[in-house]
């Protein structure tokens, strides 16, 4: 399957992986339909894709918005003739305990990224079905796989994408739809996810986004939309983005309910790196 002349839909398309796809589509000939809650960023990435002469949208949309995301799809529908593939990549994090967290996070967490990626995905559906090859593409997170201390409503969020997501492929599959439905699960991939997250109180959050970063994020974004589309293409159900992600599916598997007895531990590592990384500022 070749992306060649398709109409790709990307949620989250101003910066990291959602640009990277974007970008990446309309070089393999894809018109793009970007949308991102940032309208500079998502302008910016608009422009870079239209370099590859194909046609392209971009508007400021908030994923939690029903009746946004709805005027979306109808307008990319119109424009375009037609939907083939959604790439549901709008997400942000947050880190802290529940003890300490507001529980405005822990709802704005989960309206982004769970909220946001049934919106997407409702709202575009019945164009993707449509198509004689469609595709929907949602991202849960190696934090879908095992849950971790402080990324509550980061691991709800994301356990939630990927029930959502293996229930619709087999929604797809019981209908007789010619839809693949694809989770994507990435690892570190270096983006500004964790510099721009939200925090709870007592956490640091300039030491979090470089420990993150210097030490987690090992996948370029551009690395990172390669494998995801070469999974899409392979209709695959399950796409993990780099080795990190691969070693935490061996280690959940292997594990069992025994990791959560581990984890802890991991924390208080990572816990004292950060402590010692804010002493050096």
């Amino acid at each position: 399957m070749s992306f060649d002349g398709k109409v790709a839909v990307i949620t989250g398309a101003g910066s990291g992986i959602g640009r990277a796809l974007a970008i990446e589509l309309s070089r393999q000939g894809a018109h793009v339909a970007l949308s991102d809650q940032d309208g500079a960023a998502v302008a910016d990435t608009a422009r870079h894709c239209e370099r590859a002469g194909v046609r392209v949208r971009a508007e400021t949309v908030d994923v939690t918005d029903w009746a946004a995301m709805q005027h979306f799809a109808t307008a990319v529908d119109s424009e375009f003739g037609g939907v083939d593939a959604v790439f549901a990549v709008a997400g942000i994090i947050h880190r802290g305990s529940l003890l300490d967290s507001d529980i405005s996070d822990f709802d704005r967490v989960m309206a982004v990224n769970w909220r946001g990626t049934v919106h997407t995905v409702k709202a575009f559906l019945p164009y993707v079905v449509t198509s004689t090859s469609g595709h929907i593409v949602t991202f849960s997170s190696a934090f879908g796989l095992i849950a971790t201390p402080k990324y509550g409503a980061y691991n709800s969020s994301k356990f939630a994408v990927r029930g959502f997501t293996e229930s619709l492929r087999q929604e797809m599959t019981l209908a007789g739809h010619p839809v693949s439905v694809t989770c994507v699960y990435p690892g570190g991939v270096r983006t500004s996810i964790v510099r721009n997250g939200l925090f709870a109180a007592g956490e640091n959050p300039a030491a979090a986004a470089r420990n993150f970063e210097t030490r987690v994020a090992r996948t370029e974004p551009e690395q990172a939309a390669v494998i995801i589309l070469r999974g899409v293409e392979r209709r695959r159900a399950r796409v993990l983005v780099g080795s990190d992600a691969r070693l935490v599916a061996v280690f959940a598997h292997v594990a069992g309910t025994f990791y959560q007895n581990l984890m802890p531990a991991a924390d208080r590592l990572l816990g004292l790196r950060l402590r010692k990384g804010a002493r050096r500022r």
